[in-house]
């Protein structure tokens, strides 16, 4: 299987897990008598301070997916998945992880612009994936 699609696998399974996570904390808070089942409000902090940052790294992890699906998915569907492209995947995937495990850390300047940093490698990586596949199918 080619290393970009493992490196899109890996992406979808730690949104998942992150999701599992979240999951957990409510079903736990649940059955414990703390919190009914709809006073979990989106996008409103709520809980304690890692739950919070659980909460928005999943999110986070949710709201990029669908990009980084949808270009290993046209590469796939073009012919580019080649060692650069797979290299590029895996730096996404990469500091994806990076950026949660700093978010997950603490709310510190130092996580945050470890996280930042990981955010912008990301996008760069995304781009890098946009200009691969567009060169490579000859459009550019």
């Amino acid at each position: 299987m080619n290393p970009a699609i493992i490196a899109l696998i890996g992406f979808t399974a730690w949104t998942i897990l992150l999701g599992i996570g979240v999951i957990s904390i409510r079903t736990f808070k649940v059955l414990k008598g703390e919190k009914k089942s709809n006073e979990f409000p989106s996008g409103i902090q709520h809980g304690s301070n890692f739950y919070w940052r659980l909460n928005r790294a999943h999110v986070n992890c949710v709201e990029n997916l669908p990009i980084f699906a949808t270009l290993v998915l046209i590469g796939a569907f073009v012919g580019v998945l080649d060692s650069t492209f797979a290299m590029v995947s895996q730096i996404i995937l990469g500091a994806r992880l990076i950026q949660t495990a700093a978010h997950l850390s603490s709310g510190s300047d130092i996580a945050v612009n470890v996280r930042f940093t990981g955010f912008v490698v990301q996008y760069g990586s995304f781009i890098c994936l946009i200009w691969q596949i567009l060169h490579k199918s000859g459009i550019v």
